[in-house]
């Protein structure tokens, strides 16, 4: 009997969460509005972590009860337990509102709302439209003064000039090209009183003893990147060239050459005095690793990344970070064509793709999980984007937005988004499964609010 009891027990156990499985799966197939299949593929991500964790049978009854709740809380979290209103781009042409949470938008009851946000406040936040949301957002939080954009590159400016002068006077036994500026800030893509920009360090090789060996031909696979290695010791041994002792295995390490210029910016670089001289506070950020300096002047927050790079023919390579599995990796950059390319695409058409990605950039800079995709897996989907729509014009904004969102959703599906320059490079590769999935639901979910500007934060 007690073995009958078990048996039946465990029928009764399978019979619930297949229940509660067909539950979830029912609320997938809701979700198709947003995105189609691409949309379900992430929902059944979220189904299929939420399955693993019930796999292991509970040993009582209570332990059934905290695992159902478990199992709903986390359904909870992914707003899949409720059936979501369907966010396509004609809902645009209706006030997007923007309720409190618990309060309905068909149905804003006045009385918590009037609680919360003055009268006239509340009235303009529930007209407004997500153009007008975007168009706001750009104001407050990415519009900069063409002379505070001017004061930014000036400044960097200044460092760099003084960082190439150290180098050459101390350290002129590495022959380093000219240091030019680079980045987001080069490019007017900055943040309000956040400016990036890179201090683009060439390496300057001798052409007869360096070649580059594609990244598919590497133990990596990957073309992603790139591998330099040391050519013609038969007839000049190691020695002949200055950046023979960065030599890891026949092959520049672009880790061994980051640890010399780290050690050079935290230990050798004098930078109170050079703070002094251009009256503002320069600081190498002390992470092992890191070519960071932050400066900071008045209200100007500079963000300073030094890039050790190689030109080899068309390609230019940056030292790959210290996270990659080979020590020697460099890595392909496309971020100038990326940046010519978008350009050039508004220049003809009067576009707003540059305002778009900026928007985008800033929104994903600030969430926990989508960070990591904030600049050129954004930059890449709006290329892939512009093949298909043609109307970039200031009042398509709020329509390429929410599509660049949704086809970040079926790219993130997939688990993988394809380089604009060369379809073999997955830009998602250096990613794990578990970091896409995170980024997919989290971005699903904000697709799925009846409002997307509250999902986003704006």
């Amino acid at each position: 009997m007690a073995g009958y009891g078990h048996e039946q027990g465990k029928r009764s156990d399978e019979r619930g969460l297949g229940s509660v499985v067909d539950f979830l799966l029912a609320n997938a197939r809701v979700v198709l509005g947003v995105s189609g299949a691409a949309v379900l593929a992430i929902a059944t991500l979220a189904v299929k972590k939420l399955i693993d964790r019930a796999t292991s049978p509970p040993d009582d009854d209570d332990d059934i009860k905290a695992k159902q709740k478990s199992f709903e809380e986390s359904w909870q979290e992914l707003s899949l337990i409720k059936a979501m209103p369907k966010t396509r781009r004609e809902d645009l042409e209706e006030p997007l509102l923007s309720p409190v949470r618990g309060v309905t938008a068909q149905e804003p009851d006045s009385h918590i709302l009037s609680s919360v946000v003055p009268p006239v406040e509340l009235r303009a936040l529930l007209c407004l439209t997500l153009q007008e949301k975007l168009l706001s957002f750009f104001r407050d939080h990415i519009s900069m003064s063409e002379m505070e954009k001017a004061m930014g590159k000036q400044l960097a400016g200044d460092i760099c000039a003084e960082l190439q002068s150290f180098l050459k006077n101390k350290s002129s036994e590495l022959p380093f090209g000219n240091i030019f500026l680079s980045g987001y800030l080069c490019d007017d893509l900055v943040g309000r009183n956040h400016l990036e920009v890179d201090f683009m360090l060439p390496l300057v090789l001798e052409s007869n003893l360096w070649c580059l060996i594609p990244g598919e031909q590497t133990v990596v696979n990957n073309p992603c990147f790139g591998m330099i290695k040391r050519t013609g010791l038969e007839y000049f041994p190691r020695g002949n060239s200055p950046w023979d002792r960065f030599l890891v295995g026949g092959y520049l390490s672009s880790n061994t050459v980051n640890d010399a210029l780290h050690k050079i910016l935290v230990a050798s670089v004098n930078w109170p005095v050079i703070s002094s001289m251009l009256e503002c506070v320069v600081r190498p950020v002390m992470a092992p690793k890191e070519l960071k300096l932050e400066v900071r002047y008045e209200q100007i927050h500079l963000d300073v990344t030094l890039c050790p790079m190689i030109e080899m023919g068309d390609k230019i390579l940056l030292a790959a970070s210290s996270e990659e599995p080979v020590e020697n990796l460099w890595q392909l950059s496309f971020y100038a064509a990326e940046i010519s390319k978008i350009k050039d695409l508004d220049a003809g058409d009067s576009g707003v793709r540059q305002s778009c990605l900026n928007i985008l950039k800033v929104i994903f800079e600030n969430h926990p999980f989508w960070s990591k995709l904030a600049g050129s897996p954004l930059t890449h989907v709006i290329l892939h984007l512009s093949q298909t729509e043609l109307d970039w014009s200031e009042a398509a904004l709020a329509d390429r937005f929410q599509q660049v969102l949704e086809e970040l959703v079926q790219y993130l599906a997939k688990g993988s988004l394809p380089c604009f320059f060369d379809s073999r490079i997955n830009l998602f590769s250096r990613l794990p499964l578990e970091e896409i999935e995170e980024i997919g639901c989290t971005l699903y979910e904000a697709l799925a609010e009846p409002d997307l500007a509250t999902g986003l934060g704006l």
